[in-house]
Parts: structure tokens; C-alpha cells; sequence
């Protein structure tokens, strides 16, 4: 068994907003799965982009739209979604509270640009052109 205390929990902040380690591969025993929190700045725009494996997000407050595939869905406290595979994903944070969401995907989980291109904005942390990275979140 192995506890992660609260203080311990491992904190990366990008221009989105501040993911929370709370297990994973290196935090918590060498846990199979990734688990984070999502703290997302009001208004945040997130980038286009795509995981070689499932994730389910819940959300706990604020709201969302998630755009899945090219559909868009509106998301709010108590709402999960399990987005599939290898599909294009971006997300879009209420304008005034932002939302925040625990996220669990399994160890190792690679994030990617589905067009094999970077966006211009992109920060330090994304995934550049075709590579396919595991976040410093998730690891």
C-alpha cells in the first residue's frame, strides 16, 4: 500500500492552469495508473490534441466544453466523460470560474498533436510536431 499525503502531491502549472499529480508511475508506490487534478484558469483555451489511451475525466466545479471529435459537449460539477483513444481533443473553460476535473488514464498515457503539427503557441510543455510525450503530470 502506499499513501500519497496531500502535501506531497507533485504541482505543474502551464498557461492552462495547474495539474496536480496526485499517483502515478513515479508518485504514489509505482502506481499502473495516473491520477491528477485540473485546475483551469477562467476562460482558458486548451490545444488541440490527442492520447494513445483512454481517459476518463469527472468534473467537480465549474464547467466546460469539450469539443471530441468534432462534437462539442457542455460539462459541469458531477459530469464524467471517458474520451477514447486517439481522438482529437481540445477544451474550453467557463469564461468567469474556469472548472477543475481529477483526471485517470493508465501509466504511461502519451499525448500528441493529432496533426503531427505544433501549434504556434504551443508552451514549453506540448508535444512538439510528431512526438508523442508522456506529461510531467502523468508520470
Amino acid at each position: 500500500m502506499s499513501v500519497v499525503m496531500a502535501a506531497d502531491s507533485r504541482k505543474t502549472e502551464t498557461p492552462n492552469g495547474v495539474m496536480t499529480t496526485l499517483a502515478s508511475p513515479t508518485q504514489g508506490g509505482a502506481a499502473g495508473q495516473a491520477m491528477w487534478r485540473v485546475d483551469a484558469k477562467p476562460g482558458m483555451v486548451g490545444p488541440v490534441h490527442a492520447f494513445d489511451v483512454e481517459l476518463v475525466w469527472t468534473w467537480l466545479d465549474g464547467s466546460a466544453v469539450v469539443e471530441l471529435g468534432g462534437e462539442r459537449v457542455e460539462v459541469g460539477p458531477g459530469d464524467t466523460m471517458v474520451l477514447p483513444a486517439d481522438v482529437s481533443r481540445q477544451m474550453f473553460a467557463d469564461p468567469e470560474h474556469g472548472f477543475v476535473s481529477i483526471v485517470a488514464a493508465p501509466a504511461g498515457a502519451r499525448a500528441y498533436n493529432p496533426s503531427g503539427v505544433s501549434e504556434p503557441d504551443a508552451c514549453d510543455l506540448a508535444p512538439k510536431d510528431t512526438e508523442r510525450i508522456v506529461p510531467l503530470w502523468v508520470r
